[in-house]
């Protein structure tokens, strides 16, 4: 078992509604459990008018769940009535049973609204080191990501969220701004790997001091 390090006051939240935690004692199956919070998780963080994810988008990897069992706990989710099922012309779409979701489940049914794609879970490494260390994307951030894999190498990714998270920074626009340096001064001045947390100290000062500051 990996040790939690705890949460952090610069991580996004996730509004939990109180009736879902009156249901706690009904549900059983792991599976459900965990389909159910992702899905509140991925689509309160979503923006624009269609918010609802497909199976696919729900990643296995993420939940320590097989495709079998992704789809038992949406099933059973579905039966309890905490997630709705709408299906157009074979795409099937799964919302959240809230005032906002019943009324886009029925909207998407009807073809009056379409499905607005923000990612592909494990297509990209960068989306998945996005959600890993600091949240859930919207189709803005997804935008930004997208660019931001045609200018810089792959590789260069992970190390600079690895500088973000132990400079304790969730946030795109620092990690960006490394991006950056690296690019215009180059990136032969790092040593290895393993110096990414050590001279950290090099990514609080100058252009990055502001995004350090505290309220």
């Amino acid at each position: 078992m990996t040790s939690f390090p705890g949460f952090t006051s610069s991580e996004t939240f996730t509004q939990i509604p109180d009736s879902f935690f009156r249901m706690l004692n009904e549900i059983k199956d792991v599976a459900e459990l965990k389909v159910t919070l992702y899905a509140i998780w991925r689509i309160e963080h979503m923006e624009g008018n269609f918010r609802a994810l497909s199976e696919s988008d729900f990643d296995g990897e993420a939940l320590g769940l097989g495709k079998e069992e992704i789809r038992r706990g949406l099933e059973k989710a579905y039966e309890r009535g905490i997630l709705l099922q709408s299906a157009k012309d074979a795409n099937v779409f799964y919302f959240l049973n809230s005032p906002r979701g019943r009324l886009s489940a029925d909207a998407f049914a009807k073809g009056q609204v379409k499905p607005s794609a923000v990612y592909v879970p494990n297509k990209s490494n960068v989306f998945k080191l996005y959600e890993e260390n600091i949240g859930a994307l919207t189709p803005l951030l997804a935008d930004m990501l997208k660019e931001a894999e045609q200018k810089y190498p792959g590789a260069w990714f992970e190390e600079a969220f690895e500088i973000a998270v132990s400079r304790n920074v969730r946030n795109w626009k620092y990690i960006e701004a490394i991006l950056t340096r690296w690019k215009e001064n180059g990136k032969d001045e790092r040593r290895d790997s393993q110096d990414s947390v050590k001279d950290a100290k090099r990514y609080t000062e100058g252009e990055f001091s502001e995004f350090l500051k505290r309220d």
